[in-house]
Parts: structure tokens; C-alpha cells; sequence
């Protein structure tokens, strides 16, 4: 915030000039802006905001202009990239500038702000994972400003250091007297400004004195020293105007600091264990996962999903990414034994019996979930008086009745009517909020119903609240999962069907996950209906997040960019169309010389084609599911689909005659259906699109040539070119939302079939991408290469949707030969398990990558000790994305607390974050029982020179020279 102190008596108005300055290299048709909150820089309406004008000074293009502007003028503002007619090519992130001009200046005198473009990775440190959790700040007061004098003016410095320490301070140095000729002692203090995280202070410098050079230090509370790296930071002499302006402004952005690295842990809630759960991982948990984080060095904790998903009654809910509600938790994680301190000892008697009985090494979903909605109605019914009507539910109750009063009588139909379809609720089928005060009415005889989820929603918040509170004490980020999708029989379905295409189901194309394509079944988007309200449904999700984390991770980030879409009755995801994209016109086609489209957008089917799928069965298949056409063949109506072929072949009469598997059958005759190299729009029958992988078919196998080759080039088009422009501007439209909803910091999961402009907006974003090693986004390469990976990236040796790094390793012994190779440099016949070595040198590849983050599974960790591995490797995977029906229950086979009370294996980690440059928990706050930390770590200490006293120890770069090292220390 620019904000030049000097107080005085008001006098009568006067107008001082206002000159804004920036450095920024623009292409051919654009230029700079600056638009803010008053009227005289447009009220936020580019249109009107003041045009800035290019000069060079040396090789930097500058861009400046001059507003004149009242005494005591304040306002805010930002800079904007715009083109010849004002429309904005790109903005800058982070927080809005602040101008706030004394009342004392002298009449036409001029104030010069120079800035620094504020780019979205500057910004990730005032996320709240870095200002709430990891750099928790503090305020000081900063310096009075002097007075200015003939041949001399006022530079206000301005820094941002979101990474300090408590305690630590900020000073400038430089080549001049003023700036304490490099010496620290002598250099500028900074003060802090409150809630900003800037610092900032007033110095008079002498016209005589420019240029000047300068650098920002800091200073820590133990001595450390911290010199910026880089060039030297230069303020010139005016070149452009004959006078130098009283008061300068210098916003100098960040300080340039080598880049923030820091480890963390991932592991599904469900999959945790300690001696107190009940069959299943709870919120409670995180607070012994957060203390094995600590003294591990790690800095970050991610979970998946938390959303209830209690769609179905069954096994198949444990899929966590399938929300019933994305505001409501999953009652599976709570502990039963913190509902009350009065407990029945008949109860507390039931829950130690069902703890033993749940005790196994995976979970059991059906059991756990309904073993804890028994207690919980027991104690319920002992306490619901207390509880509803005390203060902490009612201020919880208010805060979230939006949502609850949906969810909890969403639950109720779905358990009076059987089924979470809720076209199947009769007159409950249409939501409207007259039937759900109806619903929730204090006077239905169901309104204990009713408020025993209003009860489990409650405490479920208080103990993730607990944990999420403890994890930031302990200054570990406690990172979410954001899906992205929900399920179709949803209390959002059901509240907001017009925000769904509920005839669609959203999945993913053919990738590493899997050759046939996904298929989630979520409904896609519709974006268009929700803009109209801009996106208030996903601002009230993040804001939402936010309650429980500082991070979060987006679920297929390309789903913002454009989803694969397939049509509700699809079961495999192959036969889709990206949504949005810019479709193949029927006239486009007919100009191509392609006009038999019914050709090519049926399956095309020939009777050598069944002989050669069905052998001696083909006869009875054919006659049962085709119809026949002069040697072609044709779907029945009743099995045209691919729901439609499993429904029929559930109640065929004639499977006795089959010579295959009924599996088997259905393979092939989803081959046949999928034997297309078209896809015709169901809402425009004159636009199609390019089947995926088309030459793989037999359709455009048969194809004469010149239809081939027209169709292959066609296809490489609208895959990989013609739609990037429309796919970007739809996520910078959509994403912006998410990102501004908190200040959580986001992490992207980039994998799959990356479009080429997904990278440059989630860079434009400060968005940050993942990389698992064995999917690398280079095509050439079959491992990744760690030391390669970009700043602004994740990087880890697995994720739950992949077999762990044991697993992996086992999986493939050619493969294995060659990472062992080609990775690890040796020639020598590998290891057939992933001992302890192995794992230490993956592991410590992605903690010396430069990726902002290296976040590894659980499972990968446990490699690190022999004990750990004796459980088969396959068992440890957490899902299998080939299977859409995957029971998701995989449990770490030791508890929290052995691993806590592992010094060896806590070590093992700490020794692989120590030297490599990343950062890990305060050392007094990670104590570790008979380990000595500080001799472990490569902590920053003082150090005695000639046995005089603590002489501070300075951080440099190599753009940081000897002389002003030895003058700052």
C-alpha cells in the first residue's frame, strides 16, 4: 500500500500529479492500463481506466502515465494487458494495490509509483496454507516519515516477505549513505504493515546520490542472515521529465528469495489406523497424523474426499469422489466415543465389541458405517435436548442451514422411499423449498429423523474443526480434495437439476489409467446456467473447503478446460465428445468429399465380422441382438446401447447355447457398438465428431483411401488444434472462480491427455500441476526425470489412482531392468522387490526435485522399512481405475501411534528432507523422544568465528557479491 504519512491541518484543495510506472514487454497491438476504485482511473471499468504510454530506459520498455489527482487521494487499483480495443488480455493476481497520498504535499507537486507486475505464483504466498499456517505473520508499526528538503526527496521502500519468521526483520541496503553504504547496521529498518504482509519505510535520499543500487534483507532472530538473490535493484534518475518528483513510490514485489520447497504425506482417511477408531480412519486421527507429519519434517497433509457418499446403502458408496452432498462430511469418520462424556457403559461395552470386531486389515464399509449410525442414534436419543439446543449447534445450525435442511431431508426420503433416485419420491420428486419447510417441520412426527442428521453433521464439524485447528497450531497444511463431479441421485442434483445435464455422464478418454476410457458417471455441467449467477454453486463449495483446509487439490483440472462427455446410457467412457468443442459441421464433411454418414456414424457391422467375434455362437447371438440387411447388420432397439446389451443379457433364454463367457460376449458386442468413426450430436444431427482412436476400428478400415485420409486429418484437428483457443478462454472463465472463492492455496491434478494450453493458464493462474513419475507429460520419455520437473509442480512416485511404488516396481520385470537402468545408472540385473534402498532412492529423487512440493503416499514411505513390506504390494492400492465398481478400503496394516513411537523410521524420513533444501516444521516443535533433531537436521545455527561471539551466518547466491557479504555481516 503506497502510503506517504506526513500530517498536517487541512488547507484549501490542491492538486497533485500522479505518475504510475511499470516495467512490462508487450507484443505488437497491446498495452498497459491502469483501472481502480475511484472515478479518475474508471471505477474498475477498463474502458475508462488511464491509458499508460511505452519509452525505454536502457532495455526496459516502461510503461507510465500521469493522473492529477486531489490532496489526501486514495483509492485502489491494478494494472491491465489489454489490446487496441480495451479488451483485457490478462490481469494481474494477488491482492488489489493501494494509493493513499497525504494532504500536505505541495500544490502540483509530483508523486511517482513505481510497480512491479504481481504474477499468480508471487501470490501463492499470501495463500492461507503459507500466511495462516506455515509463515504465521505478525504486525509491527512502521517508521515516520521524514521531511523533504531542497535536493532531496522521500523513497518510500516496499517489500513483500511472506516467508518470515516470527521475530525476524527487514531492512534495505545499498551503495549510498542513506542506505548504509551495504552495511547492515547502517542499512534501513523496515516496519510491517498490518494484515498485508508488506513492509515498508520512508528514507530521504539526496538527488546527488542517483542512481542508486539496493538490495532487501532479512534478519533473523537467531542471526541468520538473508541477502536477496538476483541483480541489484537499481532507482535511476528521472529520465523523462526535467524534474525529479518529490515523493517515489518503489512496490517492489517479492523478495527474491530462492524458491519455498516443502514435503508433505497423502493418505485417504479412510486408510488410517489407531487404537481408537471404530473400523475406519476419523477426523479425530488427523491429530496423531499431523504429530507424525512434525517430526517427520513434513509440512503438509492431503486426505481425499471427505463428502458424505451415501448413495447406494452398500460397498459401493466407499467410493469417495461419488458425493450425495458436496457441503455434507461422511459420518464413516466419526468417533462415536466424543459424542458425549456421559456414554452409557452399556454403549461404551458395544463400542469396544464392534472395535474388535471391525479390527481387520481392510475396511469393512457396510459394517463400520452401520455399526456407527446404530451408537450414534443411542446417544442421540440420551442427549438430542442438550445438544439442539445449545449455543454451539445453534450458531452451527445458522451458519449452514442451506445446505442441512436439503441434506438432512434428502436422507430422510431416501430412507423412507428406498432409493436415492429421487425422480423415484413422487411429489418429493421436484424440489421446492415450500416442501422442504414442510419437510423439516418441528411438527412432523419425523423430526427426530430429521435432526439426528442435523446431530452427526454437527459433531462431525466440531471434530474436523478440532483437527484442522490443531494441524495449523502445529503449522501443517491440511490439505482437501475439491471432485469433479457429484453423483446423479445428489441432494445438488435434486436441489439444482437446471445447474446438471442430467442425460450425460462425465469420464475421462482413453489414457494411462485406461486403453477403454473412463466412465464416472457423474452428470456433466451445465456451465452456462451456472454463470448466470457467477458460479455462486462452487464459491459456497470452496468457501465451505475452507472451514477445514488451507489447500486443496482439483479433481481432473482438464474438466475445466473441457469434459469428456458420454451419453447417460454409456457404461465404458470410450465413445464420447470433449464439451465444449467445436464440432465437424455436416457441410465442413461435404466439402472433404464425406457424405454417407450414416456409414460412418452406425456401427458398422458384417457378417465376417460376427463369425470372427462369436465363432459357432454366432448364429443365436445374430438372431438375438441384430437385424439383418442385405450381409449388414444392425442393433435391435432393445439392445442398442451399451446398458441396453448388459440388461438383455441378464435375461437372454438362449445363453445355454453360447460357446463364451457371458463377460466375454459382452465384450465383444460393446466392440461392435463402438465400431464407429463418428459420433452424430443427439441435439444437432448435422454436427459430428471424431470417435476416439478411429483408425483402430474396422470401420475406417474399410474406408476407401481418400476418406481415410481426410477423416485422420480431420481427426488430428479437432483432438489437438482447433479447439485450444475456445478451452482456454472457458477456463479462464470458470477456474478464476474457484481460485477467488478462498485463499486456499490450489493444486491441480493434470493428468491424462493434456491439451497444449492447459499448462499456460494454470501458469497464468498459479496453478500447481503434478507429475508421478512413471506418467510423464513428455511423450518421448518413459520415466520421468525429477530433476527436470518445473517449481510450480507436485511431484510424487505414486497417487491412489496407481499401483504404489512397491507395487509398481513388482508389477513388470522388463520395465523394471530399464528404470533401474536408465534411472538409477546400472546395468546390473535389479532387485525383484522394492527394498529399502530401492525406495530411498526414489523417494529422495522427488524430495531434491525443484517441485514447489514432493508429496508422497503413505505406503511409499512405509518402504523405507524392511518391517513394513511384509504385506503383499498389491494390497496397498488404493483404487484401480480400470474398475468403475472398485471397493475402495485399503487400511495401513500399523497404527499411528507404533509409527510415532518409530524413531528409526522417523529418522529414515527426516534424513531424506534434511540437505535438500526444503523446508520442514519449526525444530522446537518437532520433538522427537531420544532423537537428536538438531544434529539430524541441517538447522540454521550460529556459528563462533576466532572464538569472538555469534557471528551471523548470511544465505548468498552467486548474484550476491563477496564484498557486500562481508559488508552486510
Amino acid at each position: 500500500m503506497v502510503n506517504l504519512k506526513l500530517t498536517s491541518e487541512k488547507k484549501s484543495m490542491k492538486m497533485l500529479n500522479l505518475s504510475f510506472r511499470i516495467p512490462y514487454f508487450t507484443q505488437w497491438g497491446q498495452s498497459l492500463l491502469v483501472s481502480g476504485s475511484e472515478p479518475l482511473l474508471g471505477s474498475w471499468n477498463v474502458m475508462q481506466g488511464l491509458a499508460l504510454s511505452p519509452f525505454f530506459e536502457g532495455e526496459q520498455l516502461i510503461w507510465s502515465g500521469k493522473v492529477s489527482v486531489p490532496s489526501g487521494f486514495k483509492c485502489e487499483y491494478s494494472y491491465y494487458l489489454v489490446d487496441d480495443n480495451r479488451n483485457v488480455l490478462r490481469w494481474e493476481a494477488g491482492m488489489k494495490r493501494k494509493v493513499l497520498l497525504p494532504d500536505t504535499i505541495q500544490d502540483g507537486e509530483v508523486v511517482e509509483v513505481h510497480d512491479l507486475w504481481q504474477t499468480a505464483a508471487e501470490a501463492l504466498f499470501f495463500r492461507s496454507s503459507f500466511k495462516n499456517v506455515i509463515f504465521q505473520n505478525w504486525t509491527l508499526s512502521s517508521e515516520a516519515l521524514p521531511e523533504a528538503f531542497h535536493n532531496s526527496f522521500i523513497v518510500q521502500f516496499k517489500i513483500s516477505c511472506p516467508r518470515l519468521e516470527n521475530g525476524d526483520s527487514v531492512y534495505v541496503i545499498g551503495n549510498s549513505n542513506s542506505l548504509g553504504q551495504w552495511k547492515l547496521q547502517d542499512g534501513v529498518k523496515l516496519g510491517y504493515c498490518a494484515g498485508e504482509s508488506l513492509w515498508q519505510a520512508d528514507c530521504l535520499i539526496k538527488k546527488s546520490d542517483l542512481p542508486i543500487k539496493y538490495k532487501y534483507c532479512q534478519s533473523g532472530k537467531t542471526g541468520h542472515v538473508s541477502v536477496e538473490v538476483g541483480p541489484h535493484r537499481e532507482l535511476l534518475a528521472n529520465s523523462t521529465s526535467n524534474s525529479q518528483p518529490r515523493y517515489i513510490c518503489l512496490s517492489d514485489g517479492i523478495f527474491r528469495d530462492m524458491p519455498w520447497r516443502g514435503v508433505g504425506v497423502a493418505v485417504p482417511m479412510f486408510s488410517v489406523r489407531s487404537d481408537d477408531d471404530l473400523g475406519v480412519g476419523e477426523f479425530l486421527d488427523l491429530k496423531l497424523l499431523v504429530d507424525l507429519a512434525v517430526e517427520s519434517g513434513f509440512h503438509l497433509v492431503q486426505l481425499l474426499p471427505l463428502n458424505d457418499t451415501s448413495v447406494h446403502g452398500m460397498w459401493w458408496d466407499s467410493y469417495p469422489y461419488s458425493s450425495l452432498s458436496v457441503f455434507a462430511l461422511h459420518p464413516l469418520y466419526l468417533r462415536v466415543q466424543a459424542l458425549s462424556e456421559n456414554i452409557p457403559q452399556a454403549i461404551k461395552q458395544e463400542i469396544l465389541n464392534a472395535k474388535e470386531h471391525l479390527e481387520g486389515m481392510a475396511v469393512d464399509y457396510e459394517a463400520t458405517l452401520a455399526t456407527k449410525i446404530s451408537i450414534a442414534k443411542k446417544i442421540f436419543f440420551l442427549e438430542k435436548d442438550m445438544i439442539l439446543t445449545s449455543s454451539s449447534f445453534q450458531k452451527f445450525f445458522s451458519e449452514n442451514e442451506e445446505w442441512l435442511k436439503p441434506y438432512a431431508a434428502f436422507c430422510f426420503l431416501r430412507d423412507f422411499f428406498e432409493t436415492s433416485d429421487h425422480s423415484q419420491w413422487g411429489r418429493f420428486s421436484q424440489f421446492s423449498k415450500e416442501k422442504l419447510e414442510k419437510l423439516v417441520s418441528k411438527d412432523k412426527v419425523h423430526y427426530d429423523n430429521i435432526c439426528f442428521h442435523y446431530y452427526i453433521q454437527f459433531h462431525l464439524h466440531q471434530q474436523l474443526s478440532e483437527a484442522a485447528a490443531y494441524a495449523r497450531k502445529k503449522r501443517v497444511v491440511l490439505k482437501g480434495d475439491l471432485p469433479i463431479g457429484v453423483d446423479r441421485n445428489s441432494v445438488d442434483t435434486w436441489v439444482n437439476p437446471s445447474l446438471f445435464r442430467m442425460n450425460t455422464a462425465t469420464g475421462a478418454p482413453p489414457d494411462y489409467f485406461d486403453k477403454n476410457g473412463q466412465n464416472w458417471g457423474f452428470p456433466t455441467y451445465n456451465w452456462e446456467e451456472m454463470s448466470k449467477d457467477n458460479y455462486a454453486w462452487w464459491r459456497a463449495r470452496l468457501t465451505q473447503m475452507a472451514k477445514y483446509f488451507t489447500a486443496y487439490r482439483i479433481d481432473h483440472i482438464l474438466g475445466f478446460f473441457r469434459i469428456w462427455e458420454l451419453p447417460e446410457h454409456a457404461i465404458t467412457g470410450l465413445v464420447g465428445k470433449f464439451r465444449p468443442s467445436i464440432p465437424l459441421s455436416q457441410e465442413e464433411l461435404e466439402k472433404e468429399g464425406i457424405w454417407d454418414f450414416n456409414r460412418l456414424s452406425q456401427p458398422y457391422i458384417r457378417k465376417q465380422m460376427l463369425q470372427d467375434k462369436f465363432g459357432a455362437s454366432w448364429t443365436v447371438l445374430a438372431s438375438n441382438f441384430f437385424n439383418e440387411n442385405e450381409n449388414c447388420y444392425e442393433f435391435k432397439d432393445d439392445c442398442n446401447t451399451e446398458k441396453k446389451i448388459v440388461s438383455k443379457l441378464k435375461v437372454c433364454t438362449e445363453n445355454s447355447l453360447w460357446l463364451e463367457s457371458e463377460d466375454k460376449i459382452r465384450r465383444d458386442l460393446f466392440d461392435l457398438l463402438q465400431n464407429i468413426v463418428l459420433i452424430r450430436d443427439p441435439e444437432d444431427p448435422r454436427k459430428f465428431y471424431p470417435r476416439f482412436n478411429l483408425e483402430d476400428t474396422l470401420s475406417f478400415k474399410d474406408l476407401d483411401e481418400h476418406s481415410k485420409n481426410v477423416m485422420k486429418r480431420l481427426y488430428y484437428d479437432y483432438y489437438f488444434y482447433r479447439q485450444e483457443s475456445m478451452w482456454s478462454q472457458n477456463a479462464l472463465k470458470t477456474l478464476p472462480v474457484l481460485l477467488n472463492s478462498s485463499d486456499m492455496l490450489a493444486c491441480g491434478e493434470d493428468l491424462g491427455l493434456i491439451p497444449s494450453c492447459v499448462h499456460p493458464v494454470m501458469q497464468e493462474l498459479g496453478l500447481i500441476g503434478l507429475r508421478i513419475q512413471r506418467m510423464p507429460s513428455e511423450p518421448d520419455l518413459e520415466f520421468g526425470i525429477p530433476s527436470q520437473y518445473s517449481y510450480m509442480t507436485v511431484c510424487a512416485p505414486s497417487c491412489h489412482d496407481c499401483s504404489t511404488m512397491r507395487a509398481w516396481w513388482e508389477e513388470d520385470e522388463e520395465r523394471r531392468c530399464r528404470f533401474y537402468k536408465t534411472m538409477m545408472g546400472s546395468n546390473d540385473a535389479p532387485p525383484s522387490r522394492c527394498v529399502p534402498d530401492i525406495a530411498n532412492f526414489i523417494l529422495r529423487q522427488h524430495v531434491e526435485a525443484p517441485s514447489m512440493w514432493a508429496i508422497f503416499p503413505l505406503q511409499d514411505l512405509l518402504a523405507l522399512k524392511e518391517e513394513y513390506t511384509t504385506r503383499p504390494a498389491v494390497e496397498e492400492t488404493i483404487n484401480d481405475p480400470t474398475n468403475p465398481k472398485h471397493y475402495w478400503r485399503y487400511r495401513v496394516h500399523v497404527t499411528l501411534e507404533t509409527l510415532l513411537g518409530d524413531k528409526e523410521f522417523k529418522l529414515k524420513i527426516r534424513n531424506l528432507v534434511k540437505g535438500s533444501g526444503r523446508s520442514y516444521p519449526p525444530i522446537e516443535e518437532a520433538v522427537v523422544e531420544g532423537i537428536d533433531i538438531k544434529e539430524s537436521v541441517n538447522t540454521e545455527k550460529m556459528h563462533i568465528a576466532n572464538g569472538q561471539g555469534p557471528t551471523p551466518r548470511v544465505s548468498q547466491s552467486n548474484a550476491v557479491s563477496r564484498r557486500e557479504v562481508d559488508a552486510v555481516v
